[in-house]
């Protein structure tokens, strides 16, 4: 606690730390990772490890969180796995321009809310089968590789197939985080998760043979093993068995998009993230508010500086609830929603002494689904500074919960995102993405382009804006950007909002003088999120990274051939 608060100070007094890019800070737990070859920053060491293993292969940053992303499902099942969905934000270091790949799937074409209507149903079960949209990760790992990748997909998936088939012990939030009892029912939960019914503990080994073989046939057969093959048609008659509408077709004729990310600037940085149906669009609408307070003044982490932050958060998630859905279906006003002109309105709203419990637009009331806090981010540099921004999801930690006969996976239940009332933006249709939480991110300004993302539901918004502060406002390097206490807000309206105890007494006592209801988490709560991010200076062609102590993670470099 002590060293925190020393940190405040120290921001407060110091315009020296302020101006230095990439300073450390008093109470930093560790030193970013530095080196002239690539590295990978993953929320488990086993897959950074795995990663940085395919970077000393000859294989690029792509191939890297390919290999990263693979193993995590693995790892880490209850967060992320083949039964998810993905984007990815790649940065081409030779041409400066930045790609972005929505690989989120859709709803099956015969679920519509007329159709739930007619069986009885007036609101979606959140691990129901109605909520197992497309999962759209096999693809995005194909169209990535297909387009920047270099390796195929028997290199990059040997060390997930290796990790499933002989198996692996747990780590420490592997094992925290591993049993979801409200899940004990879904079938094929216990199966495959739970080996001879027990709860595997710190150091117990846990192997997956079924994933191991499903991996295997992706390996072999690429994306068309899980679109258009037996895998399919096993997923298909699982689904329908459970009373889902899942076709063949709704999996053969799904394909991710690549898409121009959206952006904005942030004193001088330009702040990129995933264009709706994703909530990066809130992030953007954040640092824009914010924009228009002095946050360096206020100093880091100060009753001033998260009282902005959290009533910047209420505004723009106001209207990213009011206005995005699938732009496929539906028009988005992103301009209009990433204009100054509208965040100067909208900071006009923002009361310095007294907390709003009540933000416009005032006919939204809807609670956010807390349920969505787990999720995987990771993010890739290879030698050549190309990067890849990566986040992937089941949504509700093991999604439905639902295993397939001998496939050894879980199936997300981001369709639980939709709503059943007409005539709404997210409101469900057939072949439909719902609005979606998972974003990653990219910011960049002169010689400097930084790859970060921090995970956690509808936590991840507030949190790219709490870690851009941190490296604009503040001068941090990334990895005390990743480090510092945050808050989370999972609600629009009301006052409430939750923060790690490390940050001050004395400005919880400020912020709570002021109306916000504070609810205290543990140190490095896993509720606020844990990130990663990577850096390339482009001028020394030098790489760094950090990695979030809040998860079992590791920033780890490639190393060089010695041959």
């Amino acid at each position: 606690m002590k060293l925190f608060a020393l940190a405040a100070i120290f921001f407060a007094i110091s315009p020296i730390v302020m101006a230095q890019a990439f300073s450390s800070v008093p109470g930093q737990g560790r030193s970013m990772v530095v080196t002239k070859f690539g590295i990978v920053a993953a929320p488990q060491f086993l897959a950074s490890q795995a990663g940085a293993h395919i970077l000393e292969q000859g294989g690029n940053a792509v191939d890297a969180a390919i290999a990263a992303n693979a193993v995590m499902g693995v790892v880490q099942p209850y967060v992320n796995g083949i039964g998810g969905d993905l984007f990815v934000l790649y940065y081409e270091a030779k041409t400066g321009k930045l790609y972005a790949l929505n690989a989120s799937g859709w709803s099956p074409k015969a679920l519509t809310i007329d159709y739930l209507k007619a069986h009885n149903v007036d609101q979606i079960n959140p691990i129901g089968v109605e909520t197992i949209d497309i999962p759209g990760a096999v693809a995005g790992w194909d169209a990535l590789r297909t387009r920047f990748g270099t390796l195929p997909f028997s290199r990059t998936l040997a060390p997930a197939i290796y990790y499933a088939e002989n198996g692996f012990p747990l780590a420490e939030r592997n094992a925290r985080y591993w049993v979801a009892e409200r899940l004990m029912q879904q079938p094929g939960y216990r199966e495959t998760y739970l080996p001879n019914g027990v709860a595997p503990k710190v150091g117990d080994e846990f192997k997956n043979p079924a994933l191991a073989n499903s991996l295997r046939q992706v390996a072999e057969h690429g994306r068309d093993a899980f679109y258009s093959g037996p895998m399919t048609e096993t997923m298909v008659k699982f689904l329908r068995s459970q009373g889902g509408t899942h076709t063949v077709e709704d999996f053969k004729e799904f394909q991710p998009e690549w898409i121009e990310p959206i952006s904005t600037t942030y004193r001088g940085w330009t702040v990129y993230e995933i264009p709706p149906n994703g909530q990066g669009i809130a992030a953007l609408s954040m640092l824009n508010i914010m924009e228009q307070f002095p946050m360096t003044q206020y100093g880091h982490n100060s009753a001033d500086a998260l009282h902005t932050m959290i009533e910047a958060k209420k505004l723009a998630y106001a209207d990213m609830y009011q206005y995005v859905g699938d732009p496929r279906f539906t028009s988005v006003p992103v301009k209009e929603m990433l204009s100054k002109e509208l965040a100067k309105k909208r900071a006009s709203l923002i009361r310095m002494d007294k907390a709003s419990c009540q933000v416009v637009p005032s006919d939204i009331r809807q609670t956010l689904d807390s349920h969505g806090k787990t999720t995987i981010y990771l993010s890739t540099i290879d030698k050549d500074g190309n990067i890849v921004s990566l986040i992937q999801s089941n949504y509700a930690g093991y999604g439905t919960g639902m295993v397939a006969p001998g496939l050894g996976f879980s199936f997300q239940n981001r369709g639980s995102g939709f709503v059943i009332t007409p005539g709404l933006p997210n409101s469900l249709a057939g072949r439909k993405r719902p609005l979606h939480t998972i974003i990653p991110a990219f910011m960049e300004k002169d010689d400097i382009h930084i790859g970060f993302g921090i995970m956690g539901g509808w936590n991840q918004a507030q949190a790219h804006a709490q870690f851009v502060a941190n490296v604009v406002d503040y001068g941090m390097n990334v990895q005390a950007a990743l480090e510092q206490s945050r808050f989370t807000k999972g609600t629009f309206d009301g006052c409430d909002v939750e923060m790690e105890q490390t940050i001050p007494e004395t400005v919880r006592a400020e912020l709570t003088k002021r109306g916000h209801q504070i609810h205290l988490l543990e140190p490095f709560s896993f509720t606020v999120g844990q990130g990663e991010a990577v850096v390339r200076d482009a001028r020394r062609k030098v790489n760094f990274a950090g990695a979030d102590p809040r998860s079992d993670g590791a920033a780890i470099p490639q190393g060089p051939n010695t041959k």
